[in-house]
């Protein structure tokens, strides 16, 4: 067993999702690396939030889509200073329009965050895992990326992809004892759901069987699992975190 602290590295985590992963991630004994790109206040907030309850926790900016950034990231950071134990990709952004609408930039932007942001720290965190010879590796992918969403396309592209990427990482992976899975929530009460009119709040309940928006800790508490031992025997799949919402 390595002298290494124990780490888990969570993009996107300045708030919503991202945040309570990363504090479960504490809670479950990790050292926490929480990343950013235009939040430092609220990202700080959160790494002083979890040493303030005994964990440990550190923030780091980092565009995901810019892939000599993530290398480089993973070299001065990562390697051989901690034990990454788990990778979370959970950086994400929008970029909503109909499709008939919708700019080549908007297209990229989020297909590039998205889908080649997960590779990327993917790609880095396998080399150092597979030294390791242990790891988890949890995608954050989304409903939108099983059953489609109008007004969402290059969104639910990459969500889509990032099921792509799960299974196929799962696959290479496998025989050094790391794991790939993903988590894909359906509504989730965060700030941007909150923002949402009433009446189409009501629209997407009416939707949902449990009849209730899902809340930032049962994604967590999903991940959570997927990165104990208790998951040891579990790769390649997606778990959905969607109230009954099934596509």
């Amino acid at each position: 067993m390595s002298d290494l602290p124990r780490t888990a590295l969570v993009t996107g985590a300045s708030r919503g999702i991202g945040k309570g992963i990363a504090e479960e991630m504490a809670r479950q004994g990790c050292q926490v690396y929480l990343t950013y790109v235009s939040r430092p206040e609220e990202a700080e907030k959160v790494a002083s939030g979890i040493t303030a309850s005994g964990g440990s926790a550190r923030a780091f900016r980092l565009d995901v889509g810019d892939p000599a950034s993530v290398t480089a990231f993973f070299q001065d950071e990562v390697r051989d200073k901690v034990d990454l134990a788990v990778l979370v990709n959970n950086a994400g952004v929008t970029r909503d329009g109909l499709m008939v609408r919708m700019k080549d930039e908007d297209w990229d932007a989020v297909l590039n965050v998205n889908l080649r942001g997960a590779f990327a720290c993917t790609r880095e965190a396998a080399k150092i895992m597979t030294r390791q010879r242990h790891g988890r590796i949890i995608n954050i992918t989304s409903i939108s990326g099983q059953m489609g969403n109008a007004g969402q396309l290059n969104y639910s592209s990459a969500k889509a992809g990032m099921i792509g990427l799960t299974k196929s990482a799962a696959k290479e992976l496998a025989s050094r004892n790391i794991t790939v899975n993903a988590v894909a929530p359906g509504f989730i009460q965060t700030d941007m759901t909150a923002a949402l009119p009433e009446d189409v709040q009501k629209a997407y309940l009416g939707q949902i069987p449990l009849k209730r928006f899902g809340a930032v800790d049962d994604i967590a508490a999903a991940v959570a699992f997927l990165a104990s031992d208790r998951a040891g025997y579990i790769t390649g799949q997606v778990l959905a975190v969607n109230g009954g919402l099934y596509c």
